[in-house]
């Protein structure tokens, strides 16, 4: 029977699954490489599976290894977690920290939960589209109000709003000046955004359609990010409306999108969490008569 997992094993195993090279791997992790070939093959010894094909032509992970793959990165995730509750214990620091995404606000839930817990310092952090999730994970927060869809493997997710999305266009744009339009009006805009986010325009995007390859790197734009080359003519950006109201500027415009769905707004926390101060806050925002309130458009 397989002894309980190294972590350290685990962390040298995603070196090497992810670079497919001893050297660089070794080089990643400032060992020498004989030392990480002896622990991969302790870590394959233990769990009784073969996890690297190795040839000529290089290094492959196995369909063993594929599945030690998939499962790592939230393995090693949820021990960093665990380090920073275990340390901030140790500290004496009772602290409870709220993720929110932009254009939301959670100032009522914080101020209710530091009333109901007298002594506890509520904190909150930012997120972003990459990390609204990673922050639960990874232990940075405690909660995490989320724009979904989000990937909700290994959490609890409840939705507590929902909001119209809006069509980004700079001022100068043809659309420019228009309160309402529809996703046909964007058919032939290049989005400056990942297109699986909005899955509804990808269906009428000519530039899809005609398979246009799309810039490197441009799916992972932030939010000021995609605003810059909005202003600047390079394309359009469907945004939460209370995201475009947070960034209000005025070489853009804003208008309602009719005929898409809404931006729909989560409460998220690791499933496996026991906390009593999660299960408070879940119990705070119940009693809320508005969960977190999202930023209204200027107008």
């Amino acid at each position: 029977m397989p002894r309980d997992l190294d972590l350290r094993k685990l962390r040298y195993f995603l070196a090497l699954a992810e670079e497919l090279n001893y050297g660089r791997a070794a080089q990643h992790l400032h060992i020498a490489q004989p030392v990480l070939s002896r622990q991969i093959r302790a870590l394959e010894a233990e769990l009784g599976a073969s996890l690297f094909v190795r040839d000529r032509r290089g290094v492959e992970l196995t369909p063993a290894g594929e599945a030690l793959r998939a499962d790592t990165p939230a393995l090693l995730a949820a021990a960093d977690a665990a380090r920073r509750r275990v340390a901030r214990a140790a500290r004496g620091t009772d602290t409870f920290t709220i993720g929110f995404m932009p254009g939301l606000i959670v100032t009522a839930a914080a101020v209710a939960l530091e009333a109901r817990r007298p002594g506890l310092r509520v904190q909150v952090v930012r997120t972003g589209w990459d990390d609204q999730v990673q922050v639960l994970h990874d232990g940075r927060a405690d909660v995490s109000y989320v724009r979904l869809p989000v990937d909700e493997r290994g959490l609890r997710v409840i939705g507590i709003a929902e909001e119209p999305r809006v069509a980004v266009v700079a001022a100068a744009h043809r659309l420019a000046g228009k309160d309402e339009m529809t996703l046909t009006d964007l058919a032939d805009e290049h989005l400056l955004q990942n297109p699986d986010a909005v899955p509804e325009w990808r269906e009428v995007a000519t530039e899809m359609r005609e398979r246009v390859p799309r810039p490197p790197g441009e799916d992972r734009y932030g939010v000021e990010e995609k605003l810059e080359h909005v202003a600047r003519g390079r394309g359009v950006a469907v945004l939460p409306a209370s995201v475009a109201a947070f960034y209000t500027r005025p070489d853009i415009a804003v208008a309602t999108i009719t005929d898409i769905g809404p931006s729909r707004v989560a409460l998220a926390w690791q499933a496996q969490r026991r906390s009593p101060l999660i299960r408070d806050f879940v119990d705070v925002v119940a009693g809320l008569d508005s969960p977190c309130t999202v930023l209204a458009p200027p107008g």
